[in-house]
């Protein structure tokens, strides 16, 4: 019989052992590695953070001294940096708040004077005052009295037959009716007028007044007051061919 001898590889007994453990048990050497890369790290880990604290450890006093001033300047530079960036957002925040009261102000103005110039439509309390006249008795000085009773009683807006009443408004007397501004109406005349119903109401009717003059001329008059009335029609603003804004003096 033919025997096959074992070939043995080189390096006699530690060759035969690493032949043996990566032939038969490779997954220890695996595992042996791992762990001597791992101490390899660890070991490198605590080298780099030792020569960090003997960095500091072998400054002189001075040189410490003088880091710390450097980081209590820096220190202090930040602070006042974030001090003076507040204080920009807070005038920014006070500047934006102060033009959107002021565009809040120029708003609520223009609609002031839109109201009294009768360039916008209104709505309010008020009342309604209509004039039966067939006969054609009324003449504008007994609607300009009407009206002047309406402005003394506190009326904002006011309307004849869906013109609009303003201070430059002027009537007139035309055969068969009135003249609102250069506009022919007739009667009945309807006037409407935003204000306190019952001071408008109580103004109109005082003795001796505009109702009385009204149905001493011939005509009917009756007053209601609503809480809540409506004036349509406004009036196109002129510019003012003389006169200008009087410049403001400062005090």
């Amino acid at each position: 019989m033919t025997r096959h001898a074992e070939t043995t590889p080189a390096g006699g007994g530690a060759g035969r052992l690493r032949h043996l453990l990566l032939r038969r048990h490779p997954s220890w050497v695996h595992v042996l590695i791992v762990l001597l890369c791992a101490a390899v790290g660890f070991a490198l880990a605590v080298q780099v953070r030792q020569t960090q604290e003997d960095t500091y450890a072998t400054m002189r006093q001075d040189d410490i001294v003088r880091l710390l001033d450097e980081l209590s300047v820096r220190n202090r530079e930040l602070t006042e940096e974030g001090l003076e960036l507040r204080r920009e957002l807070g005038e920014l925040e006070s500047g934006s708040s102060s033009r959107a009261a002021a565009q809040e102000a120029a708003a609520q103005q223009a609609r002031v004077q839109g109201i009294l110039a009768g360039a916008l439509p209104v709505t309010g309390p008020g009342v309604e005052l209509v004039v039966h006249d067939p006969s054609g008795a009324v003449s504008a000085p007994t609607f300009v009295t009407v009206l002047e009773e309406l402005r003394n009683a506190g009326a904002e807006a006011i309307e004849l037959n869906d013109q609009r009443i303003t201070a430059s408004s002027w009537l007139g007397t035309r055969p068969g009716g009135l003249v609102v501004s250069g506009v022919d109406i007739s009667a009945p005349y309807v006037w409407h007028a935003i204000g306190d119903p019952q001071t408008l109401a109580v103004a109109l009717d005082i003795p001796g007044g505009a109702l009385s003059s009204i149905r001493g001329a011939g005509a009917a008059a009756e007053v209601t007051q609503h809480e809540e009335l409506t004036i349509t029609s406004v009036r196109s603003l002129s510019e003012p061919e003389w006169a200008t804004p009087a410049p403001v003096e400062d005090r």
